[in-house]
């Protein structure tokens, strides 16, 4: 990440003597991102949950490329004839919304109650307009670093932040930090699931913290430039209580989601070498483009396809009827994958299992094999016949599964 407190990739500037002015890469990667979007084309911002499950599968170039680049993947998988199904619903999204009104209410007095300060109407709330998200971002860093010298309760309302993913900037809002007199910053997530006897639903759980954890990882930019700052790494996660609208709270340890969100993102290859990577003429603008032409341009990027990105990425079932056709045994899930070893196709591995190829003394092979043979047995057993070949498909109806 870069030290300085910009919100953004630094502006274009003069040439000096020793060679090309510092932030020509970064203006050049901005156009080329911009040509692969398409020249009409607005940047879909990457929000922190996409971001998260960008980190939970960093070998996927090409989700990478696409949310760097800022393009519609809905759009595009649309146009490939291979839309989501997935998303939140109109409902839960006008709920959610109604939920976090209340909660900040009164100047957020209700969501400083649940953090604790004597007198919540004395807290301070800057306001964070500016122009464009490089503006934004800056003003929400400067007004972090005031909030931390004053020594005063301070709440800011949809702070937006940037963080650098494989060399790109990304600008995330969370709901709320507020910052403490001791110089403590706290993330809040607002979510509209309830909060039943004090406990709430694990896997919602689960994903804010790993939201949140994008979040606790932008601040930690600022916090390392800014005197007296320190980041809490646990964040407030603000519910209905039980089966009412009244909001409670509860504290979320996310030490563990920020580690992995961390050294996942450090291993993503960097958007430029993707891009540097791609044949000429590559576009995924899809003004006056053909199905044809925009599925070559995304066939260009390699995917690292799993049964997980059905549930966190637009284009997941676009990959997941090319990794069939290939007949890649990514669509049986990572922990399947990586216990085949060297074995990348079905059809190995069915091969290997019948004995027909594979090298025996490996492990994968060996397992495979035994399996085989525990099979028959058990078949021959309870038929008294000897069973069938193993099957062409580990799947007896492909369409209800990964």
């Amino acid at each position: 990440m870069s030290e300085s407190l910009d919100s953004g990739p630094p502006p274009p500037q003069e040439p000096t003597a020793s060679g090309p002015a510092p932030g020509r890469p970064a203006t050049a990667l901005r156009q080329r991102l911009a040509e692969l979007r398409g020249p009409a084309a607005q940047p879909h911002p990457l929000d922190a949950r996409a971001l998260a499950a960008l980190a939970a599968n960093p070998g996927c170039r090409r989700r990478a490329l696409l949310d760097g680049a800022g393009v519609d993947k809905a759009a595009l998988a649309t146009a490939l004839g291979s839309p989501g199904t997935f998303g939140q619903s109109q409902f839960a999204f006008v709920r959610g919304n109604a939920f976090e009104a209340k909660v900040k209410a009164d100047g957020g007095k209700e969501l400083l109650r649940l953090l604790g300060p004597d007198d919540p109407a004395e807290a301070l709330i800057p306001d964070l307009t500016a122009a464009g998200p490089e503006g934004r971002a800056a003003r929400t860093a400067l007004a972090l670093r005031e909030a931390t010298a004053a020594e005063a309760w301070t709440l800011l309302d949809h702070p937006l932040l940037a963080l650098d993913v494989a060399g790109s900037a990304a600008y995330l809002e969370p709901d709320a930090v507020v910052v403490h007199p001791d110089g403590r910053w706290t993330v809040v997530e607002i979510k509209s699931f309830p909060m039943i006897d004090a406990s709430a639903d694990a896997a919602k759980v689960g994903a804010a913290a790993r939201q949140a954890a994008v979040y606790v990882l932008a601040l930690e930019r600022i916090a390392s430039v800014t005197d007296g700052a320190r980041i809490a790494h646990s964040v407030l996660l603000v519910c209905p209580k039980d089966f009412s609208n009244l909001p409670t709270a509860s504290v979320v340890d996310v030490r563990k989601q920020l580690s992995v969100t961390r050294r996942q993102l450090a291993r993503l290859t960097r958007i430029e070498d993707i891009a540097a990577a791609l044949p000429q003429g590559v576009t995924f603008d899809l003004e006056g483009r053909s199905s044809e032409e925009l599925t070559a341009a995304v066939e260009s990027v390699p995917h690292a396809y799993a049964p997980e990105c059905l549930a966190a990425c637009e284009l997941a079932f676009h990959c997941r009827d090319r990794a069939r056709a290939a007949g890649a045994v990514e669509t049986l899930g990572r922990s399947v994958r990586g216990e085949l070893g060297g074995l990348t196709t079905i059809g190995d591995v069915l091969a290997a299992a019948r004995g027909e190829s594979g090298d025996p003394d490996d492990p994968a092979v060996a397992a495979l094999r035994r399996a085989a043979a525990l099979r028959t047995e058990a078949l021959t057993g309870a038929f008294g016949h000897a069973a069938s070949p193993v099957r062409s498909s580990f799947c007896r109806s492909p369409s209800r599964c990964c």
